[in-house]
């Protein structure tokens, strides 16, 4: 059993890890073996196997994420989105129907649009920030309301204090994504969410080496949750997981600065006559910047922004700067920069895009922990030049 720590810095380090020590490893070793000596074990799920998700790499990591969110347990997964399919198709089943924010993750917003129907389960957009609204649309079926921590890629915070009451009130299992924001800036079950979901992937790894994904929350959704992702076959493999440990390590003071980088160019931008719009909670002039200020430690380390001009200005000014990366993907140490319709959100219709904001010219940028005067020198010599 892993000690209580108090603070998330040394949870980071201490919590999860074996006692005694492995041979007197200090790291985590890669136990590199798909099946383990049958040791008794009276139930299908617990027999040592890294399908079924309960090797000593899955266990570590199980007990360190369930601690960074101050929630009673935690699963891993393959990716993020086998942690999203996985945990819905377990909270849900046919005939059922959920609530589900209008602004999401290009991703699951396929999931749930072009595959839902053919496990017969059926949704409603709500309004994240209308909590009035909601109760129009429960429907006797109603199982679930899934949200955003912070939405991809537009940074919008929904009401998730009225979300998880809403649930708890309608007893409906509250869940949210919460990727973006990541365990440093926002723990929901301290809010009162169900299940807390995670692309690992992005800010928990925070290497741009990996594909994970986590669910985090109540037990007893968790060992559903586990149970289901042994039959999917959705396990994180041992290598990926060291990885993801080893990332984890580092993951507040990152987080840290991943705010302070992002921050600060957020401000850049909104003060650069250049710029049209500029999406991010930590901004004052944002919808949203009450409400983060509110539920959040730091606003995260990614930001959305439009310049002044058409697809090909923005093209253009994607390949002036130096220092960003242009690739899918966010949550590492370097600077990532993208325009989602082309990537995360290009599975949706040009209709859908437009309808939940996404236009063809915004740019979605991952800040990375580079110095934070070199970046905004970078996004000025770019729209200047």
């Amino acid at each position: 059993m892993s000690k209580k720590y108090k603070s998330l810095e040394t949870k980071l380090i201490h919590a999860g890890e074996p006692h005694p020590r492995i041979n007197g490893a200090v790291a985590l070793p890669i136990f590199q073996s798909a099946t383990f000596e049958y040791s008794g074990e009276a139930s299908y799920h617990d027999i040592k196997y890294i399908r079924l998700n309960n090797t000593p790499n899955h266990v570590a990591l199980h007990e360190k994420l369930a601690a960074l969110e101050n929630a009673a347990a935690a699963v891993v997964t393959a990716s993020g989105m086998a942690a999203i399919s996985t945990a819905l198709f377990t909270v849900l089943s046919a005939g059922d129907h959920i609530l589900m924010q209008d602004c999401l993750y290009g991703g699951t917003h396929d999931l749930v649009t072009k595959d839902f129907q053919d496990f017969g389960l059926a949704y409603t957009f709500i309004k994240g920030d209308d909590p009035a609204s909601w109760s129009a649309q429960i429907q006797e079926n109603t199982k679930a309301i899934y949200v955003e921590a912070l939405t991809n890629p537009l940074l919008q915070v929904a009401d998730l204090k009225a979300v998880a009451g809403f649930a708890k009130a309608h007893g409906l299992v509250s869940m949210i994504d919460n990727t973006f924001a990541s365990p440093v800036n926002f723990r929901p079950a301290e809010w009162g969410f169900d299940l807390s979901l995670h692309s690992a992937t992005k800010y928990l790894n925070g290497h741009s080496d990996i594909v994970a994904g986590a669910v985090i929350g109540r037990a007893e959704w968790i060992e559903k949750i586990r149970h289901k992702l042994n039959h999917l076959g959705g396990s994180l493999d041992p290598h990926a997981a060291f990885l993801l440990h080893r990332g984890l390590k580092t993951l507040a003071l990152r987080v840290a600065k991943n705010n302070e980088n992002a921050l600060q160019l957020a401000q850049f931008l909104a003060a650069h006559p250049a710029v049209a719009n500029v999406y991010y909670a930590g901004l004052e002039s944002s919808e949203s910047y009450a409400r983060a200020c509110e539920l959040f430690e730091g606003f995260g380390g990614v930001l959305s922004f439009e310049l002044k001009g058409d697809v090909a200005q923005a093209e253009a000014f994607m390949q002036k700067v130096q220092l960003p990366i242009i690739a899918p993907s966010l949550g590492g140490v370097e600077t990532l920069m993208t325009r989602p319709a082309t990537t995360s959100h290009a599975g949706m219709s040009a209709a859908d895009r437009q309808q939940s904001g996404i236009t063809d010219t915004l740019i979605r940028v991952s800040v990375g922990i580079e110095a934070t005067e070199d970046l905004i020198e970078d996004f000025r010599q770019a729209l200047e030049d």
